[in-house]
Formats: structure tokens, C-alpha cells, sequence
């Protein structure tokens, strides 16, 4: 059977989810066509994990480990790492240099989405509506009242390299957006700040598998807290997510269209969702996620269980196309 590797940890943020993200993944391979083993990286170390304990090191010149006197190569790779290294494009060009094939979204396409400026620069120049924003780099002067001038209040602040609403601030008064600049800034080199669109979050997931796509049932995120920050994101009750949502038929089909088109404008591959806040009819673009949440409450799981669908059935479809 081909030994499929399922890749955690990264050095974000997000390695608690991603962590939790690769367990689930992880149970719903089908053993009896795949050999499993998470494979966890983490500062320079990478790890075959078993029940928490690292049972051996990665042989990187080849993606192999040695286990029991027996040498394994590792002959696929479902990249479940959130932020750096795995939704960014370094991984992916290991990957490609090795000839191994994987889950996610290409070279091109992760680094161009992992960078929430680039990603809106580029969307916009098709005509995706979204906030209008403020790039601001490390070491540059922030103008507090220039930026309000130009994006009004409240705005938000985020790092344009992350997930998971690390870093990132909903900011009310001029006063507070020097610390909130700070603290994105501890999250990425660079930070966006955003216009407030006021309105309800919707998340939509797009898989494509050869020539197939599917896109699935949207989601309708409500959050007990101000915004849909770390909190209302992982702990229970925090938020309201109704899958599907609770919008016009005509509605669904639209955020379903815009979905496969920015899918494919960015030239994705496999299991992607997208984020938008619904104003008067229009849906605004928030960012897309290349290696999505798929811990057993995340969206793309629920979604997939709306549709009908089977979790193990379409890992299986997702890794034979590899």
C-alpha cells in the first residue's frame, strides 16, 4: 500500500490547529488503501509521529525514515500545515523538487495566497470586490490619521501572512491603531489595514480532482464576539456556524460562481475555502485559505457532511489523483 504522509506542525501560529487539523486527517484515511504517518515539523525538525512520541527523523534527501530496520519512503504528502512552511510555497517546491506529489495548491499559488496583499491586489485587477486597504511594511512611519482619513472607523488590522485572526484587531478609535499595527506586526513583516464592512460572514469551500470540481454547501458564520477572532473560531459555543446557510437560493449560487472563480483565477488545487462579508447583497471578498481548518468542527468538514458527502471517500479521490 502507498504510504501517504500527513504533514503537521509549522512554525506559525496555527500550530495547535494544524496539529489537530493533521489528527483528523489522519483518522480518516482509509487504511485499507493507504499506509498513514503524520509527519511533524517544527523548528527545523522533522518528526514521524506516533501517539505523540516521535518514532524517527525524516530523511529529507529522499522524504524516507527508517522504522523497525526497514527504510519507508514517504510517496505522497497531504500538506496540513496552516501559515509557514506549508501554506506559503516552501513545502510545495520540496515537493516539487522530489517528484512527490501532494494536496495542496501549487508553488505559484501558495505564495501569491498566503500574502493577503498580493492576493487582494491581484483579485481586484478582475473586478472581485472587496475592502479597501492600507499596506503598511516594517520599519515604515504609520500616519494614524492619514489612515482613517482614507479607510474611515472602525477599520481592522491584520498581519498579511497568517491565519486563525492571529494578530489582528478591530480597531474603534485613532488612538488604539498604533498597538494593533504592533501586534500584526509580530505576526508578519507586513500588515494590511482594512476598511469595516459591516455584515454577516459566509465561507464557501471549492475541491477540484482531475477535471472535477465540487463546490460545497455554504456556511454562515455568526460570532458571539465582536469579530470571528481565535475565540469564536475553536471554542465551543462561541459562535454560530449554520451549514447551509440561511440565504436565497439565488444567493447560494452566487457565492458558490464567485468561489470557483477566484478557485480558479489563483490557479488552486485541491481542498480550498473562501471568506466573505455579505452588505446589501454583495458579497466582499475576505481571503482565501489554501490548507483550510479540518479539525472535526472546522468548515470544510461540516460543509462536506452537508453535502452528503464522505470525508475518508474524498481524501481517497483527493491522494489517487496525486
Amino acid at each position: 500500500m502507498k504510504n501517504i504522509a500527513i504533514v503537521t506542525g509549522g512554525d506559525s501560529s496555527e500550530y495547535v490547529v494544524s496539529v489537530k487539523s493533521g489528527a483528523n486527517v489522519f483518522s480518516a484515511i482509509d487504511r485499507k488503501k493507504f499506509t498513514p504517518w503524520v509527519v511533524l515539523i517544527r523548528h527545523g525538525a522533522w518528526n514521524v509521529m506516533e501517539a505523540d512520541a516521535s518514532i524517527a527523523e525524516v530523511d529529507r534527501a529522499d522524504f524516507s525514515f527508517v522504522f523497525n530496520g526497514e527504510k519507508i519512503h514517504l510517496e505522497y504528502a497531504y500538506i496540513m500545515i496552516h501559515g509557514t512552511p506549508g501554506e506559503d510555497g516552501n513545502l510545495q517546491g520540496y515537493f516539487e523538487m522530489l517528484g512527490i506529489p501532494y494536496s495542496s495548491c501549487g508553488v505559484q499559488s501558495s505564495a501569491l495566497t498566503f500574502n493577503k496583499n498580493f492576493t487582494n491586489k491581484y483579485l481586484h485587477s478582475y473586478g472581485i470586490q472587496m475592502a479597501r486597504s492600507v499596506r503598511l511594511v516594517l520599519g515604515e512611519n504609520l500616519d494614524p490619521a492619514e489612515v482613517v482619513k482614507e479607510l474611515g472607523l472602525p477599520l481592522f488590522v491584520k498581519p498579511c501572512a497568517g491565519g486563525s485572526s492571529f494578530g489582528v484587531t478591530k480597531v474603534k478609535a485613532i488612538e488604539e491603531l498604533a498597538e494593533a499595527v504592533e501586534k500584526a506586526l509580530n505576526e508578519s513583516p507586513e500588515v494590511l489595514i482594512e476598511q469595516f464592512i459591516d455584515g454577516k460572514e459566509f465561507t464557501c469551500g471549492v475541491i477540484k480532482i482531475g477535471d472535477k470540481k465540487l463546490v460545497l454547501p455554504v456556511t454562515e458564520v455568526i460570532p458571539k464576539n465582536e469579530f470571528f477572532d481565535y475565540e469564536a473560531k475553536y471554542t465551543p459555543g462561541m459562535a454560530d456556524e449554520i451549514t447551509p446557510a440561511r440565504i436565497s437560493a439565488e444567493s447560494t449560487l452566487k457565492i458558490q460562481d464567485l468561489s470557483s472563480l477566484i478557485y480558479d483565477l489563483c490557479n488552486c488545487k485541491g481542498i480550498v475555502r473562501v471568506d466573505y462579508i455579505l452588505k446589501d447583497q454583495t458579497f466582499y471578498f475576505l481571503e482565501i485559505n489554501t490548507v483550510p481548518g479540518m479539525t472535526a468542527t472546522s468548515f470544510i468538514p461540516q460543509q462536506i457532511k452537508a453535502a452528503g458527502l464522505n470525508l475518508t471517500d474524498l481524501l481517497t479521490e483527493i491522494i489517487s489523483m496525486g
